[in-house]
């Protein structure tokens, strides 16, 4: 090798991942950078209508009737749902529930968890293609861009081309349009934990409070930036739901897939041409799955992490297929068995149900079940016992040890409530309050000083467990709650 020749050899750093050696250029050529990232292009989906679409918008309407219309609900005198984080309660039509209730928290983090499971071994990215809020907002968004700015084909001609008048305001419709849902979204996100008539009032008023002005905008902001712009770019790039959704998916569970056996090898031909005698398959090479597809992919190369699992391609395809008079089903729900293994759709179903799909129903049963046993079996009033370390035991009148404890007695309930607190556990122990009985008004709670008191002959040095227990003189509702008796040295 001429030593020379290779004096004369350019080369480029570029370092790219898994492999750090520089790229020459050959003798006498010019260097020519190489990006390392491919520019994003922005996707224009087409608009579809099918089975799977008309799912798409009925979900669309039932989750964002029940996201704006719930805090507009009337419980009695109160918001049904609220979520009051600054008097620390939490009102689900008829359950107030507290802090001390963050178990149920827990539950419906579990269940939520074990839900997603089930819905993706069995069908996939269900969620995503049908109800996760990007997806629901992004059809919004699209929509109203669509009434303003009009098809597909319109839009990009329009942002291919130069700046007049109709293209400012169609693209001002459609950025009102973008900002109202945006804003008013946020309203009502912030709607479930201000009450949604006050936080209305000083919207009107201008009198919102600092914290409630924030979270509007932030909230709006985002859904207008997810929604509006990045779209399929929060699926691919940000949800982490994409990335390991491979660990929950197998050879069983129903996915959007393309029959390549009956669609290879495609190509376009005339719709009175025979295909055998062409030796193409069912695929017409339209490349309209590409085009409603929302993050872009062409579902013909297999299953891939960018994939929603919404079916427009399904969709789309059977028009296709109904069109040059083939069979639909080129595209369609289906398992990677039964696709190789030419399984009937009551086959398919059965291999479905496998045991890893039955013990997830059975632990989502299970969680269910408990939740529903506990919140029936929920005391309606909740107690916190906390000893008075400001006043130390002492010997009272009488001859008797005394202990002071403050006690916190919340009423779960919407109707005001009568409580009498009694001391367990150690002889001749005795409490007292100022009053016979306390009343705590409905979905409130109180502090109340009890005066522990035991026989000073029976006090040995150290401490001695006992139990306070609480009843409602409305019902027979009865809380006991363990502390201890200090006696000093």
């Amino acid at each position: 090798m001429n030593p020379d020749a290779d004096s004369t050899r350019k080369v480029i750093p570029i370092a790219v991942s898994g492999d750090r050696s520089p790229i020459e250029a050959p003798p006498g050529a010019e260097p020519e950078m190489v990006a390392l990232y491919e520019a994003h292009k922005r996707i224009y989906p087409r608009s579809v209508s099918g089975y799977f679409a008309k799912w798409r918008w009925a979900l669309v309407f039932l989750t964002q009737l029940v996201f704006y219309f719930t805090p507009w609900l009337e419980w009695g005198q109160r918001q049904a749902v609220l979520f009051d984080l600054g008097a620390r309660r939490f009102y689900i039509f008829n359950l107030v529930l507290y802090p001390q209730d963050f178990i149920y928290l827990t539950g419906i983090l579990v269940i939520s968890a074990f839900s997603l499971f089930l819905f993706t071994a069995v069908a996939g990215r269900l969620w995503c293609g049908y109800a996760c809020p990007q997806t629901v907002y992004t059809e919004i968004f699209l929509w109203l861009e669509k009434l303003a700015e009009g098809d597909r084909s319109a839009r990009m001609r329009r942002d291919a081309g130069p700046w007049n008048w109709d293209k400012v305001w169609r693209k001002g419709a459609t950025q009102g349009m973008w900002i109202t849902v945006a804003l008013w979204t946020g309203f009502t996100f912030v709607g479930y934990f201000t009450p949604i008539h006050a936080l209305g009032s000083a919207v009107l008023q201008w009198t919102l409070g600092p914290w409630e002005t924030f979270w509007i905008f932030f909230y709006g902001f985002a859904t207008y930036g997810f929604a509006g712009y990045m779209r399929e770019q929060v699926c691919k790039y940000m949800c982490p739901y994409a990335r390991f959704q491979s660990a929950m998916f197998d050879k069983d569970t129903l996915i959007v897939t393309y029959d390549s056996e009956r669609g290879e090898p495609r190509g376009a031909r005339s719709k009175k041409a025979d295909p055998r005698a062409l030796n193409l398959g069912a695929c017409v090479d339209c490349s309209l799955c590409v085009q409603v597809c929302p993050t872009g992919i062409d579902i013909r190369k297999g299953l891939q992490y960018e994939c929603i699992g919404c079916g427009a391609c399904a969709d789309v395809c059977d028009s296709v297929m109904d069109k040059v008079g083939y069979a639909r089903g080129l595209v369609k729900y289906s398992t990677q068995n039964a696709i190789h293994q030419h399984w009937t759709r009551a086959q398919t179903l059965r291999h479905v149900l496998r045991p890893r799909v039955l013990v997830y129903v059975g632990i989502l049963a299970t969680v269910l079940v408990a939740m529903g046993v506990s919140l029936a079996l929920r005391s309606p009033f909740k107690v916190d016992v906390v000893r008075d370390r400001g006043a130390l035991a002492r010997i009272v009148a009488g001859g008797k040890m005394e202990n002071v404890y403050r006690l916190q007695i919340m009423n779960a309930t919407e109707q005001a409530q009568e409580f009498t607190v009694e001391a367990t556990g150690l002889d001749g122990i005795e409490a007292s309050m100022d009053q016979p009985t306390l009343a705590i008004g409905p979905a409130q709670a109180r502090w109340v000083a009890v005066r522990v008191q035991i026989p000073y002959e029976t006090a040995v040095a150290g401490s001695h467990p006992f139990e306070f227990a609480i009843s409602a003189q409305q019902g027979t509702a009865k809380v006991v709650e363990k502390s201890v008796f200090i006696v000093p040295r």
